[in-house]
């Protein structure tokens, strides 16, 4: 069973958190790329980083 579209990790690697440029790690199971910085999650629909605070969830 698939958990939705692939996620290129390659570009996710090359992603910095728009408020603080730090790296971003991935959740794969929420589908989230996590800015541990800024305490923002920001959201992967459909294979694509939403790289908008707007967007973002923030995190403990």
């Amino acid at each position: 069973m698939s958990e939705g579209p692939v996620v290129d990790r390659r570009m996710l690697e090359s992603l910095v958190c728009p408020v603080t440029q730090s790296g971003l790690s991935y959740d794969a199971e929420r589908q989230e790329l996590v800015s541990k910085a800024a305490r923002l999650a920001f959201p992967i629909r459909d294979g694509i980083p939403i790289m908008l605070v707007s967007e973002a969830r923030e995190v403990a």
